[in-house]
């Protein structure tokens, strides 16, 4: 399992990504590179789910 300490990070480097798409949206509007929006939108899941699964506990002791 991905240590908890890295919740924080993960989750900021998947808020850069966000503002990485809403910034090449804004700045290259009529041309926009498509492949570049379908990367930097796998990189923001990515470091989302990374995030998630560091915060996420599970606790069986509610399922018995």
């Amino acid at each position: 399992m991905i240590n908890k300490r890295y919740f924080y990070l993960y989750l900021l480097f998947g808020i850069v990504a966000l503002a990485l798409i809403v910034i090449n949206l804004i700045m290259f509007y009529p041309v926009v590179k498509t492949s570049s929006l379908i990367i930097e939108a796998l990189m923001a899941a990515l470091f989302f789910y990374l995030a998630y699964k560091t915060y996420h506990e599970k606790k069986d002791k509610e399922l018995m």
